[in-house]
């Protein structure tokens, strides 16, 4: 489920705070490893 909201995310489909709050942390990791913040936009 995390792959799936971190796609949804990047892909604009989904915001980060409909994130289910169990997942977010994982989420969150996830998008910070792939260089994303978690609106899904590159770090600075």
């Amino acid at each position: 489920m995390v792959a799936i909201y971190v796609a949804l995310i990047v892909a604009g489909r989904r915001t980060f705070d409909s994130v289910p709050t169990t997942l977010k942390p994982a989420v969150k990791e996830e998008l910070e490893a792939l260089g994303l913040s978690t609106d899904g936009a590159p770090l600075a």
